[in-house]
């Protein structure tokens, strides 16, 4: 379970999510859903580990992230963002390989576990005819795959993901949202991310939070939270142009 208390979130002292509370447990998913710059970003890579709290608590089967050791936390959480590790003369399985690094050491060196999991989340997410291509030399579409198998391949608790449909096209989106409720279910695992598809949150989430300017207006059931009334209200729609392209 993931649980999250009054978080602060930002850069350098600088606020850009404020007070964020919500809960999460295995094989729940809780989207987030916000304009451009309204911090969903932010709050992620918070919650990845990459940005310190600014104030507030994670906490991770009820122990306080702060508590935790860095590698420990590394076998629990895993994330796929925005931000893409550099992949000079690397494969897509070296790629994806990298995604065992709190298991293998410092040397790298992996073992019987740790390959089965890397081949068995290139099969997941349709990656494994990609395992000999450079990583530099495939579509960004297939980077997005190459990296969601990464993430998995490490068998979190919790997965963290940036708009994960980004560069995926309309086969890939649903293939992916499919890949990713079939693995919530089978493997227990609890999901927060960012998504801009409304409709696609609305089929797959259990819980939705809007974040506007930095600040939660509304957590609940995506039916609630995903009308019209809401989505025009919490992105500034006027009635008669959301009606135009998405009524």
């Amino acid at each position: 379970m993931l649980e999250i208390k009054n978080l602060c979130a930002g850069y350098n002292g600088t606020e850009i999510a404020h007070e964020i509370s919500f809960t999460v447990s295995g094989a729940e998913i809780l989207t987030i859903i916000g304009q451009n710059g309204s911090g969903k970003s932010t709050l992620l890579k918070t919650l990845s580990g990459l940005l310190p709290p600014l104030s507030g608590k994670i906490y991770i089967d009820g122990t306080d992230k702060e508590n935790m050791s860095r590698n420990d936390f590394a076998k629990l959480v895993s994330a796929m963002l925005t931000d893409r590790p550099k992949t000079d003369m690397m494969t897509c399985q070296d790629v994806v390989e990298t995604g065992r690094y709190p298991y293998t050491g410092k040397f790298g060196l992996l073992g019987t576990a740790d390959k089965r999991a890397v081949a068995e989340a290139m099969e997941l997410t349709d990656t494994t005819e990609l395992s000999g291509c450079p990583f530099s030399e495939t579509s960004d579409g297939q980077k997005q795959r190459v990296m969601l198998a990464r993430a998995v391949c490490r068998e979190p608790e919790i997965l963290l993901l940036d708009e994960p449909t980004s560069f995926l096209d309309m086969h890939y989106k649903l293939t992916f949202l499919e890949m990713l409720d079939r693995l919530r279910r089978e493997r227990n695992i609890a999901v927060v991310m960012s998504l801009h598809e409304t409709e696609f949150a609305g089929k797959i989430s259990d819980t939705v939070l809007l974040l506007k300017n930095g600040h939660c207006t509304g957590i609940g059931k995506p039916s609630e939270l995903l009308s019209k009334k809401s989505l025009t209200e919490h992105f500034d729609i006027p009635d008669e142009l959301y009606n135009k392209y998405h009524g």
